[in-house]
């Protein structure tokens, strides 16, 4: 599972992304990866792991919540499906 989301500029500050995935590792447990940045520029990546995957989507969608409540907006990522 993965989602795109993206900030606009807000006076000095560039425009940003967030992408996070949610997808099973090799061992049984779950990942959480949260990449993020300034569009354009150098952005970072941090990942969470999960033995079950219930936690992790409850993160998934913590995480994903909490962007949108700072302003982020939800964008279409290449590959989905056409709504």
């Amino acid at each position: 599972m993965r989602v795109f989301l993206h900030q606009l500029a807000r006076g000095a500050d560039p425009a940003r992304y967030l992408q996070l995935t949610l997808q099973p590792d090799l061992f049984g447990g779950w990942e959480l990866l949260h990449e993020s940045g300034p569009i354009g520029g150098r952005g970072q990546l941090r990942r969470e792991l999960f033995l079950q995957e219930d936690l992790a989507q409850a993160a998934f969608e913590k995480a994903r919540d909490a962007h949108l409540h700072r302003g982020y907006t939800l964008t279409r990522t290449p590959g989905d499906p056409p709504r």
